[in-house]
């Protein structure tokens, strides 16, 4: 497992987990765009070059034992930021482990994507990126088959969903068998929830927010108008400047 490092090797940190169909690459101008903390830690999570592949048995817990292992990599983490699925892990961390600072944008959970499962495995099992990602796309995030079959005639964009894809089926099968904890975050001092504007009261990520909103009470919720899911790619700065405005005194 790799991690990009930005500024000081290890100053006061931020640890970045981002989600599927997504690499440490993609998270690297909010990053460069976050101030606050001297330490800003991308995760390249299993299933995406150079870190190494899923392994057998993989589950949620994986996932949550390698963000523990790189919290313990750095002496001073005093923020931990989660992107969907890698929200949902931040999630389930603080539950084990007391961090003094949790933001997840666009956490989600089961039964996220539990309809296509069954597509999603015959794709995976078949060795068939492009349905993988055709599937993803349609019965997961609900986009029109016109859209997907425009993104298919981009052969950079496509490749680069192709090769983000691989841990599709495992992923979204790992967030509909992960435990179900009557509260989640437990044991993080502070949590702060932020939800695109777009996707207010819209399946699947607007509904999915809703879910993890209710077992997370102790959470403030936040509103980042005018992006949906990918702001991380179309408005980056504004993002990391919403994220930085977020640090507060327990961070």
């Amino acid at each position: 497992m790799v991690i990009d490092v930005y500024g000081e090797a290890d100053g006061p940190a931020i640890v970045l987990v981002p989600g599927g169909m997504a690499d440490a690459a993609a998270w690297a101008a909010v990053a460069e765009h976050l101030q606050g903390w001297p330490t800003v830690a991308v995760v390249n999570r299993r299933g995406r070059h150079p870190s190494g592949p899923l392994p057998d048995g993989y589950r949620i817990g994986t996932e949550v034992q390698d963000a523990a292992a790189v919290l313990r990599a750095f002496s001073d983490v005093r923020t931990l930021f989660g992107w969907s699925y890698g929200g949902l892990v931040a999630l389930h961390l603080a539950n084990d482990v007391a961090i003094p600072h949790v933001v997840a944008y666009e956490p989600v959970m089961a039964p996220f994507g539990a309809e296509a499962l069954a597509d999603l495995r015959a794709a995976h099992e078949g060795d068939d990126l492009d349905a993988l990602v055709a599937v993803a796309l349609q019965q997961v995030t609900g986009m029109p088959p016109d859209a997907v079959d425009r993104l298919r005639s981009q052969d950079a964009v496509w490749a680069g969903m192709r090769r983000l894809g691989a841990p599709l089926y495992l992923e979204t099968r790992a967030i509909n068998e992960a435990p179900a904890p009557a509260e989640l975050a437990t044991q993080a001092a502070r949590v702060d929830l932020v939800l695109g504007g777009a996707n207010r009261g819209e399946a699947p990520y607007g509904t999915s927010f809703e879910d993890v909103v209710r077992r997370t009470p102790r959470a403030t919720v936040h509103l980042l108008p005018g992006q949906g899911h990918l702001a991380h790619l179309q408005e980056p700065g504004e993002l990391a400047a919403l994220i930085s405005r977020l640090r507060g005194p327990t961070a």
